[in-house]
């Protein structure tokens, strides 16, 4: 097997429009199908695991090494845990990783470029594409080249969706990966230290320690719930004159939090944010952000020492590159069969290309965009692509079956909805039996032995020790 991966995100260039294109090769068997993964989130990584790859000569493209087990991202971000508890190494399946990025595919063929800082010897740079919307670390430099593929799985998930309000990207913090959540922590602890400092007002001290969350949805809930927990154990321990003066202040435009529960588990989560002293302001519209403001038209000015910005999903600047491909109307995600083959603009299936995740919507059944969808598909996939590899038919649609949703709401309680579940027990439930099915399900879902060690030592060492507010 083959492995490549990226260390920055997707953007396309025209093939006729780059002079010097070297073309990849493997080692692996010529006899072998080439089978290229694009993405190591729900998607990628999970047809990564569960491939034959003694089969398949497999190849994967990812913005990242790593796949990111988004549900304990909040956890990490206030030190509950600490950030290797989420994630998983995609170099753990080949030793031979090379660092890449994929910018365009058509007739089978992906034209990528490195991903790294070019080499000395590299004095010439590729032109970026007029409009393109990606953005890298090191844009228009060194040497392209081309990987061929037989079979090919779409799976670069979303980017997080700022409905284009200014200074969102340059001001706000997203929670989409454990960079991210690194940075909330270390702002986190920089809030304090410098309110701790003697020069201060309370008035301004009060403007660094007040934590914005945009959006309503689990994610925002989520770091809220275990930012209030930090909030109330180690800062107040401390830091206790500063304690009293921090404030968590939770925006949606949607006149509800949690639009995705049960009626009955949202209003539960907000009479208990309200209760932990957490405002939630529904119906708010955030117009602008500045450095440490923000405009809110309900609101006016609001000064904030941190803003983590959790409104939804955009597409991937890959996705948008794509056009012989059809797409959703409204999410503009590729448009899939029950089988998950793309569907072409003029309505045919690619039998030989398909799409996973939050990349892609399934035509005649639109499903939300979460990771449980993008690992069932996934494992869907998995099956299929190991039985076309042994000749055989895999005729079966993607069937969904949920699982149910959860959300932690600090204090040791969450809630859990299977309520809407087509098949199976239907349930919910709220409080500590929820807290523990949160725990238990994110347990279960770790996928390595190393961190089902890991992640409940750090619980345990959590309840015992505290969380660290070590800066580094």
């Amino acid at each position: 097997m083959s492995l490549l991966r990226s260390g920055v995100r997707f953007t396309s260039y025209p093939t006729h429009g780059i002079s010097s294109v070297r073309t990849f090769t493997s080692s692996a068997s010529r006899c072998k199908q080439r089978l290229v993964i694009l993405g190591s989130g729900w998607g990628g990584y999970e047809v990564l695991r569960g491939i034959d790859k003694k089969r398949w000569n497999v190849t994967i493209i990812s913005p990242t090494n790593t796949f990111n087990f988004t549900p304990l991202l909040a956890s990490c971000a206030v030190g509950t845990l600490e950030f290797r508890c989420a994630v998983e190494p995609v170099r753990r399946y080949s030793p031979q990783v090379t660092a890449y990025q994929a910018w365009y595919f058509k007739q089978k063929v992906l034209t990528c470029m490195p991903a790294t800082a070019p080499l000395s010897s590299e004095k010439s740079s590729v032109q970026l594409v007029e409009g393109s919307t990606a953005k890298t670390l090191f844009p228009g430099t060194g040497t392209p080249f081309t990987v061929r593929y037989d079979k090919l799985v779409i799976a670069v998930g979303a980017y997080s969706q700022t409905f284009n309000v200014p200074g969102v990207k340059e001001h706000a913090h997203f929670l989409k990966d454990v960079r991210d959540a690194r940075a909330i922590r270390t702002r986190i602890l920089d809030c304090f230290e410098q309110a701790n400092q003697p020069i201060l007002s309370d008035i301004q001290r009060r403007n660094l320690l007040n934590f914005c969350i945009v959006g309503g949805g689990p994610t925002g809930v989520e770091f809220a719930a275990e930012l209030h927990d930090l909030l109330h154990t180690e800062v107040e321990r401390y830091y206790p004159s500063l304690a009293r003066l921090a404030k968590i202040t939770l925006y949606d435009v949607a006149p509800n939090i949690l639009g995705n529960f049960d009626r009955s588990l949202a209003t539960y989560a907000e009479e208990k944010f309200r209760r932990d002293g957490i405002s939630i302001k529904t119906r708010h519209h955030v117009e602008r952000v500045e450095e440490d403001k923000m405009f809110v038209k309900e609101q006016g000015e609001v000064p904030f020492g941190l803003l983590v910005w959790s409104t939804g999903l955009a597409p991937n600047p890959l996705i948008q590159s794509i056009d012989y491909i059809a797409k959703h109307e409204r999410s503009q995600s590729l448009l899939t069969d029950d089988n998950l083959n793309v569907i072409t603009e003029d309505g045919q299936i690619d039998p030989d290309v398909w799409a996973i995740g939050d990349a892609a919507i399934i035509k005649t059944a639109v499903l939300p965009a979460t990771a449980q969808v993008a690992n069932q598909k996934a494992k869907y996939m998995v099956k299929k692509l190991n039985k076309i590899v042994k000749d055989q038919e895999h005729t079966k649609p993607f069937e969904f079956h949920n699982q149910g949703s959860l959300a932690y709401l600090g204090d040791w309680k969450a809630i859990y909805d299977r309520s809407t579940a087509e098949t199976g027990i239907k349930a919910k439930e709220s409080g500590r039996l929820a807290w523990l099915l949160w725990r238990s399900a994110y347990f279960t879902m770790t996928l390595s032995v190393r961190n089902k060690i890991l992640v409940p030592t750090y619980w345990f060492l959590n309840w015992i020790f505290g969380r660290d507010l070590t800066r580094f």
